[in-house]
């Protein structure tokens, strides 16, 4: 089935999703501040689209996610929903055919992915954010799960990721009440990394992202990818597995390069390869 037949396509302005590479940092802007960046399935096709495109690109080395106008994300728009043919399949493909191919992008994406989350993030919204691997918040951050509140079950993978950042009880105290926390709250459960004033949220971010995408592209990736790896493995698997990625990784130009420069008390210019 095309997207162009998925139940509940809509048209979006090119401006609604805003993609760009700026010293080796990719930043996803989210960009319907009057609905509080609420997505469309346009949307859902272009952020998949710009996340593998941020892959492909040797020049993004990590990938910001944020959203204009003091929102990161209030979920689907609902006129999205309204124009779904009301059948058990349509109502399923709108979800694995549009809202999860971002969850499929994120799991291929091998480089870092942050959300820079101000204001409300809520429903799939925060499911997008959850999904990163960081999550750094503003002090206007209020972050729900929600659907519980419309009679809903999470659709973005809030079930899987949540218990898996703050735990089984407090993921099902917060997705059976349908409760809002702050970024304090959020910070101290364990669902953001950190908080920040709002003013300096981005610079906040932004900073911690160019200080990753200082570090070795190839040590980076295979970092990431033993970490995520490893929460369905053994202890001895795990070692297994680390071992031939430090065999690999040391057979690297840019391992020889982190060498020479650590002795020589310079910053590394990485090639990586």
């Amino acid at each position: 089935m095309s997207d162009e037949n998925l139940p509940g396509t809509d048209t979006a302005e090119p401006d609604e999703l805003i993609y760009s590479v700026s010293d080796g940092i990719a930043t996803i802007t989210l960009n319907r501040p009057h609905l509080k960046n609420a997505f469309t399935l346009t949307m859902i096709d272009r952020w998949a689209e710009v996340l593998r495109s941020a892959e492909a690109d040797p020049q993004v080395r990590v990938v910001v996610v944020t959203g204009a106008g003091g929102a990161f994300c209030s979920g689907i728009d609902l006129a999205v929903l309204s124009g779904i043919e009301p059948t058990p399949i349509a109502r399923r493909r709108m979800l694995t055919e549009g809202v999860h191919k971002v969850a499929r992008a994120v799991l291929d994406l091998s480089k870092p992915l942050i959300a820079a989350i101000s204001g409300v993030a809520v429903g799939a919204g925060l499911d997008m954010a959850l999904m990163c691997d960081l999550r750094f918040a503003g002090r206007s951050a209020r972050l729900s799960e929600g659907y519980i509140r419309i009679g809903l079950v999470p659709g973005d993978g809030g079930t899987y990721l949540l218990p898996r950042l703050v735990g089984p009880a407090k993921a099902l105290e917060l997705l059976l009440s349908g409760d809002t926390v702050d970024g304090a709250e959020a910070e101290r459960i364990g669902m953001v990394n950190r908080v920040h004033d709002d003013a300096v949220l981005l610079d906040e971010t932004y900073a911690f992202a160019g200080r990753l995408a200082a570090m070795s592209p190839i040590s980076t990736a295979m970092i990431k990818r033993a970490v995520y790896q490893s929460q369905n493995l053994d202890l001895r698997t795990n070692l297994d597995l680390i071992a031939s990625h430090m065999a690999v990784v040391q057979s690297t130009e840019d391992y020889a390069e982190a060498r020479a420069a650590f002795g020589e008390r310079r910053a590394p210019t990485f090639v990586n390869r």
